[in-house]
């Protein structure tokens, strides 16, 4: 994804599997933001705007593997999901925020997300529902 990382994590089965996938994906993306706050500290910067961090959650279905031919072969994730997730990580550079979720990632956390709004996102037909942490707002 240019300068920027796709993660994906399989998620099978019930309902109580995802919502703690999407916890301990939140877990993560909390101490990753943390890290990356962590490399100013040294220098006593006290807004690191040197190293651009910007993360979206979603929860959604994806095709992933191995795409091309003996020439060309590159392991790839495509689908709606990651369409959906790479415009959120745009807009949380709009809105100042680390970390934004989807509707769908949202409601297995619900307690920690706020609703920023509806937006309409370039290849989606509807506009998004888009949270944001509470202790980012």
């Amino acid at each position: 994804m240019g300068d920027g990382l796709l993660a994906i994590f399989p998620i099978a089965g019930s309902d109580a599997n995802a919502t703690e996938a999407c916890r301990r994906a939140l877990a993560a993306a909390r101490a990753a933001q943390a890290n990356v706050e962590a490399l100013a500290e040294p220098a006593g910067i006290e807004h690191f705007d040197g190293l651009g961090f910007r993360l979206a959650l979603h929860l959604g279905e994806v095709l992933y593997g191995n795409i091309g031919s003996g020439n060309r072969l590159d392991f790839t994730c495509i689908g709606q999901a990651v369409n959906l997730a790479a415009r959120m990580e745009k807009l949380a550079g709009r809105f100042g925020r680390v970390i934004l979720a989807s509707s769908a990632f949202a409601r297995h956390c619900g307690s920690e997300f706020a609703v920023l709004g509806e937006f309409t996102l370039a290849g989606f037909s509807t506009p998004q529902q888009i949270f944001g942490l509470l202790e980012e707002g």
